[in-house]
């Protein structure tokens, strides 16, 4: 099926800056940034670009601006060294960012804990705050602040604005947010499920609503955010009220290299019964697992390779994968009372329609299907892949973490 008509459109001009000017976006890793300059009004992507393997003998920076590439394998030493290098790059390839009229520095960092439910202006205080929260995600927010940092010394005259994967999720009901777990112990240590790719789920709810021309507050939508990395959400009337990942980014749907939901008693047995360390779990569970520890491989397009080729590891993975999604979009069919839309989004969940098709198999009972031929291929735009005759809409929406922050920075620097 062609994409939805009249949504999804991006301006061609790569040049054109736009009235509100600019926004550069950050994602600062443990070895990695990935930048993107963008329009947030016309919501095209001026320039983007991503380096890899700081600290390396031989890291790798890679540029786009205007259909060219641009690459260099400089080493480089530390995030400062590589900001320094990505402005260098804009500064000769292109766009020039005094031209661009970049208004503000957006920042994505994963956990805002219990503190920020929405996109903050940096502070030294909003800077303090995300390193007290830092134990809940050592391996992400540290390595967020860092990229912060440098950035406020580099670029010292544009406000920096950060968007946490959390805020979405902030206001889950205490229902959902609450493990059963001692109040006093929760409380003390921050224990509760706080939930992620918020950002992605926001944006894909919303676009659903902006593509069907219909009010954000009249749907019902599950969201389906698969990549290497998966989460699903509730979405009732725009606001969460349900989603698959917990305290961490570990709990929910199998992933990846992520074992999604286990019994918790499996840590203790490892730990008591086979000498493993809690580190050594920690890297078992987050690392070694999912589809990787299944089948060996958590590339999709491998695991189908081996599944047509008779690898019972591979579809027992597969098997797992699917029954796990299948089991959640069940059980917030039953949250939401009435699902109007399922929106496929995220790597997986845009190019990947056997996996689309198998998620949502046997399911026409609750008015749920997928139409073959709609679903056939990858979707580069939102586009409509059930038949006509179900009660729920399923979709696929390619989401725009990008795009999503710069919005929001835009809307914290220059309201309207």
């Amino acid at each position: 099926m062609n994409p939805v008509p009249g949504i999804g459109e991006r301006p061609s001009s790569h040049s054109a800056f736009g009235a509100h000017g600019s926004v550069l976006v950050i994602n600062s890793g443990s070895s990695s940034v990935k930048y993107q300059l963008v329009n947030p009004v016309g919501g095209e992507a001026i320039a983007s670009g991503l380096v890899e393997r700081i600290g390396e003998s031989s890291s790798l920076l890679k540029h786009t601006y205007g259909g060219n590439k641009t690459e260099r394998t400089d080493p480089i030493a530390d995030h400062g060294a590589a900001l320094r290098a990505v402005l260098a790059v804009f500064e000769e390839v292109g766009p020039d960012l005094d031209e661009a009229h970049v208004v503000a520095v957006g920042h994505r960092v994963v956990h805002g804990g219990a503190v920020f439910s929405e996109p903050a202006l940096v502070d030294d205080d909003v800077v303090a705050a995300i390193e007290e929260i830092a134990p809940l995600a050592p391996l992400h927010n540290p390595a967020n602040l860092r990229g912060i940092q440098v950035a406020r010394e580099l670029l010292p005259d544009v406000p920096h604005v950060v968007v946490f994967d959390t805020a979405f999720f902030q206001g889950l009901p205490a229902a959902a947010s609450t493990y059963a777990l001692d109040h006093e112990v929760a409380q003390k240590h921050g224990v509760r499920r706080y939930g992620f790719h918020g950002t992605s789920h926001q944006y894909v709810s919303g676009k659903v609503a902006r593509v069907l021309g219909r009010r954000l507050e009249d749907l019902n939508t599950i969201v389906l955010h698969l990549g290497n990395g998966a989460s699903a959400s509730a979405v009732r009337g725009g606001v969460a009220v349900e989603t698959s990942m917990g305290m961490t980014p570990l709990e929910g749907l199998v992933m990846g290299t992520r074992t999604g939901d286990i019994d918790p008693a499996v840590i203790v047995h490892l730990h008591r019964n086979a000498g493993m360390s809690i580190d050594a779990i920690d890297d078992l569970l987050n690392r070694r697992s999912g589809l990787k520890g299944l089948a060996g491989e958590n590339d999709f397009r491998e695991l189908h390779n081996l599944v047509e080729a008779g690898d019972e590891a591979a579809r027992l993975a597969l098997d797992v994968y699917v029954h796990r999604l299948r089991k959640y979009i069940g059980a917030y069919y039953a949250v939401l009372g009435r699902v109007d839309v399922i929106a496929f989004t995220a790597g997986v969940g845009e190019n990947d329609d056997i996996v689309r098709g198998l998620a949502l198999q046997g399911l026409e009972g609750l008015g749920i299907a997928v139409d073959p031929e709609r679903n056939a291929g990858r979707k580069s735009q939102p586009t409509i892949i059930s038949p006509d005759w179900t009660r729920t809409l399923v979709m696929v929406v390619p989401t725009n973490e990008e795009l999503a922050i710069a919005r929001q920075a835009l809307a914290l620097v220059a309201p309207e």
